[in-house]
């Protein structure tokens, strides 16, 4: 297996910047180490606050103990748009405080926004159509809590990587998903660094990772249900579709998203392409951190709640 493979998998596995995996022997494998950091990366951890906000833990929107998120109000929050935010991990992996959810939150907090972190139910116990409709009872279920929080129902803009940003693209692209679950209109969409805006195309090339495999079965019908190009209607949603210029399989995300906003454009619905030279797991962990990536990203997620 060569260098750039490993890297690949690696980033698609975690979906994640960073995560801590514990010291291997020197005889042990690739495929226990990625186990390792798999398991690290379903580990809920400390989150730090910036100074003067509030940390909502683990409030459920389902009975499944997956069915959880986390809040975060910036200090004296009053109508605060909400930025709702999503993990990847291959739909089987991640979890709501993954690192990089720091850098969003210092960010988005001293500026007025709120944050929230979703966990949703993995693989097995729920493909990723089902994942999506549960990312959207969570949005339903935390607009119910706005005016206790003091937040804006009005105003949220979903946010989510590589496997949480296929999920808030398919929503994105089929916002009747949202509305089934009993959600307000949700100002925007940014997704950031998905491999699956077009599933069929996906899953029809020559090599495909499992990881694909288990979230999307063999069954095309399914591919076609959990694909955001092939839901995309009319109705959808402005979408910001930020892709990693470096990365080329099992897809250039790039050229995905060039493919989603075709067509989109050819629809009506207004989407914005950002290509980064940055790899998979620095375009979330960096989100947040001082740059023009987060400059351009913090832009459009202020002109979307803005109403532009």
């Amino acid at each position: 297996m060569n260098t750039m493979l490993v890297r690949c998998l690696l980033c698609l596995c975690l979906s994640a910047a960073t995560v801590p995996v514990a010291a291997s022997s020197p005889g042990s494998g690739l495929r226990e180490r990625l186990q390792q950091a798999r398991e690290a990366s379903r580990r809920e951890r400390p989150v730090a606050v910036p100074a003067g906000a509030v940390a909502i833990r683990n409030v459920a929107y389902g009975a499944d103990p997956a069915q959880r998120f986390d809040v975060y109000l910036p200090a004296n929050a009053k109508h605060a748009p909400v930025v709702f935010y999503v993990h990847g991990g291959g739909w089987a992996n991640g979890d709501k405080t993954n690192p990089g959810i720091e850098n969003k939150l210092a960010y988005w907090l001293p500026k007025g926004y709120a944050v929230i972190s979703s966990n949703y139910r993995m693989l097995p116990a729920a493909r990723p159509l089902e994942q999506a409709r549960d990312v959207a009872r969570a949005v339903a279920a935390a607009q119910k809590h706005a005016a206790e929080w003091n937040v804006d129902a009005e105003r949220f803009v979903l946010v989510g990587h590589s496997a949480g940003a296929h999920l808030v693209a398919l929503l994105g692209a089929d916002p009747g998903m949202l509305a089934d679950a009993g959600a307000q209109p949700v100002r925007g969409v940014v997704s950031l660094d998905s491999g699956a805006l077009d599933v069929p195309a996906l899953m029809g090339l020559p090599r495909v990772p499992r990881l694909y495999r288990n979230a999307f079965g063999d069954d095309e019908k399914d591919w076609v249900a959990a694909s955001p190009q092939h839901r995309l209607r009319r109705a959808a949603l402005p979408m910001l579709i930020v892709c990693s210029s470096e990365r080329r399989f099992p897809t250039a995300p790039c050229d995905e998203g060039r493919k989603f906003a075709r067509k989109g454009a050819t629809l009506g619905v207004a989407m914005q392409l950002l290509p980064e030279d940055m790899n998979h797991g620095e375009i979330n962990r960096d989100l947040g951190a001082p740059s023009e990536y987060t400059n351009a990203v913090g832009r459009y997620v202020d002109a979307r709640v803005r109403g532009r």
